[in-house]
């Protein structure tokens, strides 16, 4: 039998006293460093000041800035303040965070300077408040209100606290479990919104597991690289480590392999999430052509003389990754079948996942000893897991999952809310798979279309499409992923439109630079590639995409 939920603020409340001096949150690349002390005060102040500018328990705030300490200290902040965090991507372009800021009814935000300058505030209307990421100075205030805020919240401060703040003082709030916490938008920049509802019990449920089976403690440190504004990095790079005491490195600049493998093996992680991507790339630059080497080879294929190259193939990894890792951890898409082979063969400490944002993110997980070639661990406690077929061993069906972990629905959408989760309370991952008799999860298919980049931003060809098929002389779309990250439009032309005397070619290179200045740089289309017949469909003139590649 599971214990019961443990609030993510119980964690802090317990661990930010034991740890008071010791190192937090650091920005490797940036600025800021705090202590769990120091982290402490900075978000009692934002407190405040969110108090002081007339923001109460329920109330949105939108989050957008690269990751950085001072976004998780916004985030916990209004989580403090007993608020809603709405997390928005800020690699999306200045009318979509608009957008998604009017749709959340969100009155406050917490922006990056870069941010700030790409968007319009006459355009968000109901927005009271805007405070910088950077030193946390006011951007924007409504009235004097909210003009005043920072001066009030300040004498506060001093009031409360005339001594300053200490260890003593630390109380964050833990009896609102069932509120909403956080809307999390999936998708919806072109289309209808998808904004995900989760509650604190949700992201709680989260933490808690994380922390029940890989505990974690100070003086352990880890690299922030996935998108804070996706559920796994803010989940499990951030809440769960902080919430165990560990010390976080943000990442702002684009993680390339090569910045990756600079950070880790500055800061030793004890634990790295990535994306498969990531993982090929090192193995395709490095362990592969090691491999092909002729005595390396026939040392490889060679019993007893092969366990020589396993240790240092094991060894130069474990290295490579900073000397310290326990756990790699991956998931998001499938992990190319050969380097997961070699992971195995050298006990190298691989964990494949499987989760989503509407499960806050965590769906399966198991130990990498427990694991076997292709699964993705077995269902995380406080829920349940099923396959939508009569044999759920030996016949792909839809995998169904229900739980703690369940977000309450799709904000203001209730019609995709009723498509993602039945009268029974289970969320439809639309991914296929089948489960062994240990529990064991295998995925046999992505139903869902959603492409994985290298630095772990979902991008929904969907969108992407919708906003080709607006495009001079494009009928129809496909948008596929080459060479592991090259993102390419197909495109089936209308053979009837007015080129007005240019080639196709030429008003497609022309559709390229107008798509690209709509997208935001993580999604931008390397090459747009004209295909000759219209797109295969379905009975339902839906486009097969499995035939494209």
């Amino acid at each position: 039998m599971a214990t019961p939920t443990k609030h993510f603020f119980e964690y802090f409340n317990e661990r930010i006293p034991q740890n008071w001096n010791e190192p937090a949150l650091t920005d490797y690349d940036g600025t800021h460093n705090y202590t769990f002390g120091q982290m402490s005060e900075r978000m009692t102040r934002l407190q405040l000041l969110l108090e002081e500018a007339g923001l109460r328990r329920g109330d949105k705030v939108v989050v957008c800035s690269k990751n950085c300490a001072n976004w998780a200290v916004s985030f916990l902040s209004i989580a403090a303040n007993r608020g809603v965090i709405v997390s928005v991507m800020d690699a999306f372009i200045g009318k979509d965070i608009e957008k998604l800021t009017n749709h959340s009814d969100a009155k406050a935000m917490f922006v990056g300077e870069s941010i700030w300058k790409k968007i319009d505030i006459k355009n968000m209307p109901e927005v009271e408040l805007v405070v910088s990421t950077n030193e946390f100075e006011v951007l924007y205030a409504k009235s004097d209100v909210q003009a005043n805020a920072l001066e009030r919240a300040e004498k506060r401060f001093a009031e409360l606290y005339p001594a300053g703040l200490s260890s003593k003082d630390i109380h964050f709030p833990t009896d609102n479990l069932e509120e909403l916490m956080m809307i999390n938008y999936t998708s919806g920049t072109t289309s209808e919104p998808k904004g995900a509802m989760l509650s604190y019990r949700n992201i709680s449920a989260n933490v808690h597991f994380s922390q029940e089976t890989i505990p974690n403690h100070a003086g352990w440190s880890e690299v922030c690289m996935l998108p804070l504004a996706h559920m796994f990095g803010m989940t499990i790079e951030f809440l769960y480590q902080v919430a165990g005491g560990c010390h976080v490195y943000f990442l702002s600049k684009t993680p390339s392999p090569s910045v990756l493998m600079k950070a880790y093996s500055e800061t030793h992680p004890y634990m790295i999430l990535t994306v498969p991507l990531v993982l090929e790339k090192i193995f395709k630059a490095k362990i592969f052509p090691a491999l092909e080497k002729p005595m390396v080879k026939f040392l490889w294929n060679t019993p007893l003389l092969c366990k020589i190259v396993e240790k240092k193939l094991y060894k130069q990894l474990m290295t490579a990754f900073g000397g310290n890792l326990i756990w790699l951890i991956t998931g998001g898409a499938a992990l190319n079948g050969e380097v997961e082979k070699i992971f195995r063969r050298i006990k190298f400490p691989l964990v494949v996942g499987y989760g989503m944002t509407e499960a806050g993110p965590l769906i399966c997980y198991e130990e990498w000893y427990r694991e076997v070639q292709g699964c993705c661990g077995v269902c995380v406690t406080r829920n349940e897991l099923k396959i939508d077929s009569e044999d759920s061993k030996n016949k792909v069906g839809e995998i169904l999952f229900r739980g703690e972990h369940v977000m309450m629905g799709y904000y203001k959408n209730p019609e995709a809310t009723a498509a993602a989760i039945d009268k029974d309370g289970w969320l439809h991952t639309g991914d296929l798979g089948t489960i062994d008799e240990k529990g064991r999860l295998f995925i046999r298919g992505r139903s869902k279309a959603m492409i994985l980049s290298s630095n772990g931003q979902n991008i929904y060809p969907e969108e992407v499409e919708d906003k080709i098929n607006n495009l001079p002389g494009v009928v129809e779309s496909v948008l596929v992923q080459r060479d592991g990250s090259k993102l390419v439009a197909l495109v089936f032309a209308d053979e009837k439109f007015d080129l007005k005397g240019k080639t196709m070619e030429e008003q497609m290179r022309e559709n390229l630079v107008t798509l690209n200045a709509q997208l935001p740089a993580y999604s931008h289309i390397a090459e747009i590639e004209l295909v000759k017949e219209e797109f295969e469909k379905t009975p339902k003139r839906s486009i097969k995409r499995f035939m494209y590649k």
